[in-house]
């Protein structure tokens, strides 16, 4: 079903600050259905072996530890051009760049702590879908 899944996160930062219920609400009004979902404390090693692709950025040192920092709520969403479709409803990585109404101008802080993380190819999201969760316990 590639296109029509994708996953996303709710950051240490979002969850701590009590927006999950908001952006899931958000998320559910704009058609995705939830077919997976846990909350969970990415161990270091986990957070790393999640954003290996971005290792040589000099942003990754900073990634792992922000999300090794909390709670954060994995989520598998199924809807029609579900990948392309969610990117927008989240918004610029940058929450000061993002349009007006999406999740990351709504409850992104900064750059670093914009709130959410969502899959940004449908080849990206069943890799990251198969990190969170076993698609046999989802179907």
């Amino acid at each position: 079903m590639a296109g029509n899944r994708t996953l996303t996160m709710i950051k240490p930062s979002a969850f701590e600050s009590g927006y999950s219920g908001p952006i899931i609400s958000e998320i559910e009004k704009a058609g995705f259905r939830i077919i997976g979902m846990r909350l969970v404390h990415l161990s270091h090693s986990e957070a790393e072996s999640f954003y290996k692709v971005h290792k040589d950025r000099p942003f990754y040192i900073d990634l792992v530890r922000f999300m090794t920092s909390g709670p954060i709520i994995a989520a598998f969403l199924e809807k029609e051009n579900a990948v392309e479709d969610f990117r927008k409803i989240i918004g610029n990585t940058d929450p000061a760049k993002a349009e007006k109404g999406t999740i990351r101008n709504l409850f992104g802080k900064s750059l670093t702590e914009n709130a959410i993380h969502g899959s940004d190819s449908d080849e990206t999201a069943l890799l990251e879908g198969n990190f969170f969760f076993s698609f046999l316990d989802i179907v």
